[in-house]
């Protein structure tokens, strides 16, 4: 009974045409699957992913028009990760987007990647991160997250550097995503907020079982500790971070426009998940009933500050009701909501 990685992470837009031209036109993402919030059938659900939107490329988005901007804070996630293979894929991006108008800070040295950040145009923060170095240029393989580790200070320094980061960039223009930096690796990782590291520890280290795979400091702000939670060796696509704010300081997150609903790990089947639900209500965590979300099926709990937590299924995907090919080209609704499928239509806005 493991938990298998990310599945996807849910954010919140409001404007679902706006959200297809960034996610499809800038970033190369792949819409490959138009719903409707089984809870809500007046929104649009948009899945976005690799070409087939396997669970930890998947991210998706609730339309609700008239949510004000949400603000990040305890409870709530800080950013998301999209991975790249190296640093010449980054800085393309970082031209890029550059070159599209959007702003972008970075690239900054991580230690076990380097990343650039930017905004979608709900304001989520969205990073592009390395996949390498990795974890051990500091730490031997057997020993990950068995003590806390300082970034060295000449990084810390370097990413003060400004004039030098801004300097950094492809010397040419990027019209065309290349294979080599295409996005299809899916997610990187998933950074939230928390207000005790030893309690959210508790809850992804101890309850769920995940590798707790660097205890360090955020980059940013080094009085801070931020730790991080993978599967394995905590390879990009199993993992889930967290800093550590003082609930004195840092204020809750809002839920709006540009915040993330909920986001999804991987379990195997519904035997695990029904397994899962039962372990967790033994530890006296509120879980909802299994929810069949035709793509997969879910549970959702909380972690020890609030946020969402989905237990998601990876089968059977989104091939159950359109082909490969057809993968997001028509708006698809759950057998139970067919029946108000004009009604459906009439209040929703076509999506090109």
């Amino acid at each position: 009974m493991t938990i298998l990685g990310l599945h996807h992470i849910t954010l919140v837009t409001t404007n679902a045409q706006r959200c297809v031209d960034f996610y499809v036109r800038a970033l190369g993402l792949r819409l490959v699957k138009k719903t409707v919030n089984f809870d809500d059938p007046s929104a649009y659900h948009l899945y976005f992913g690799n070409e087939t939107g396997q669970p930890g490329t998947a991210i998706t988005f609730f339309e609700w028009p008239q949510a004000v901007r949400g603000k990040p804070g305890i409870g709530g996630t800080h950013h998301f990760a999209l991975a790249v293979a190296d640093m010449n894929g980054l800085l393309m991006w970082k031209r890029r987007l550059k070159d599209l108008g959007i702003r972008v800070t970075g690239p900054y040295d991580r230690h076990y990647f380097t990343s650039i950040y930017f905004n979608d145009p709900d304001g989520t923060i969205i990073e592009i991160a390395t996949l390498g170095p990795g974890w051990t240029v500091d730490e031997a393989a057997d020993q990950l997250g068995h003590k806390h580790v300082d970034p060295p200070a000449e990084m810390l320094v370097a990413n003060r550097d400004e004039a030098r980061i801004t300097a950094l960039t492809w010397p040419d223009p990027v019209p065309v995503i290349t294979p080599e930096m295409a996005l299809s690796r899916g997610i990187h990782h998933i950074t939230a907020i928390g207000s005790s590291i030893e309690r959210t520890h508790a809850f992804f280290g101890g309850l769920l079982g995940m590798r707790l795979v660097k205890q360090t400091s955020n980059f940013d702000d080094p009085g801070s500790r931020h730790w991080y939670w993978g599967v394995g060796d905590g390879q990009p696509g199993t993992l889930i971070t967290y800093f550590e704010r003082d609930p004195k300081r840092e204020p809750r997150a809002q839920m709006g426009a540009g915040q993330t609903h909920h986001f999804a790990l991987a379990v195997a089947d519904e035997t695990i998940q029904l397994a899962w639900r039962d372990k967790l209500l033994s530890a006296g965590y509120r879980v909802s009933p299994v929810m069949d979300r035709i793509y997969f099926k879910s549970i959702y709990t909380n972690d020890p500050d609030g946020h969402i937590v989905e237990l998601a299924t990876v089968p059977p995907g989104f091939g159950v009701d359109e082909s490969a090919a057809e993968l997001g080209t028509a708006l698809r609704l759950p057998p139970w909501l067919e029946t108000y499928r004009p009604d459906i239509e009439r209040v929703l806005k076509p999506i090109h």
